[in-house]
């Protein structure tokens, strides 16, 4: 997480993108924060917590396994009550959003 992006974020909403760090992409092996699918996050004072995320493809299923670990994930962090996922599909998902370690650990350069 470039220190930019977290500037951004209240220090509750770091802790849910940490927390994110654990939610693993099951196609690709990579966690959903390295593949750049994590657009923001807002905690509200009551401890409702709003995800705002892609996939990697339009045709890829959030399933109920994915969606379960993001709220399971987000909902383990102190103060967080509630996890409510927010699916876009603007901007447009692509490689340019993965980190340096998840290019490396697939396998792509450039």
């Amino acid at each position: 997480m470039s220190e930019e992006v977290s500037k951004e974020f209240s220090p509750i909403e770091n802790k849910v993108m940490a927390a994110l760090e654990d939610v693993i992409d099951p196609e690709l092996g990579i966690d959903m924060v390295n593949l750049g699918l994590i657009y923001d996050i807002k905690v509200d004072d009551k401890g409702n917590c709003v995800i705002t995320m892609t996939l990697t493809t339009m045709g890829c299923p959030l399933g109920n396994l994915l969606a379960d670990s993001i709220t399971e994930a987000v909902t383990s962090v102190d103060g967080v009550e509630t996890c409510d996922i927010n699916l876009v599909w603007d901007p447009a998902w692509s490689i340019d959003r993965m980190s340096r370690f998840a290019k490396v650990a697939l396998g792509i350069h450039g």
